[in-house]
């Protein structure tokens, strides 16, 4: 009599570690998908701002010359965004007399075909300045 009754309660909860795997298995996918995407997003991020800053950098010595800003921070972030931030564009914007100010975009490889991820990063910094004491 207990062996038919464990019989009956094994055949009934068949097929339900299947159903389980088949809940989990893709939410665990998903999961794994956001977290990667979340990191390219920040090394796209990091790589855009490094580069903004490179060429506030190289912009604001003397001479100061933003087109010489603009270059470095496209070359640098051609090389320290490559495979993780797509088409990097430098301009300057808003740069003054007495500030420098270079902004880097670009675009994140997405993990979802068709949803475009952009980062776009801004550095500023003052022009320098020697004075004689």
């Amino acid at each position: 009599m207990g062996n038919r009754l464990a019989q009956r309660e094994y055949a009934r909860d068949s097929g339900s570690l299947s159903l389980t795997y088949l809940i989990i298995v893709p939410v665990f996918l998903l999961m794994l998908l956001v977290m990667v995407q979340a990191a390219m997003w920040f090394l796209a991020r990091s790589a855009a701002l490094a580069a903004a800053r490179q060429g506030v950098d190289a912009a604001r010595v003397q001479p100061v010359s933003t087109d010489a800003g603009i270059q470095a921070a496209d070359s640098f972030a051609d090389r320290a965004g490559h495979g993780y931030l797509i088409g990097p564009r430098a301009f300057s914007t808003d740069s003054t007399a007495v500030t420098i100010v270079i902004t880097v975009t670009g675009s994140v490889p997405s993990l979802v075909p068709g949803l475009p991820i952009k980062v776009s990063q801004v550095a500023e910094a003052p022009v320098e300045r020697f004075t004689l004491p």
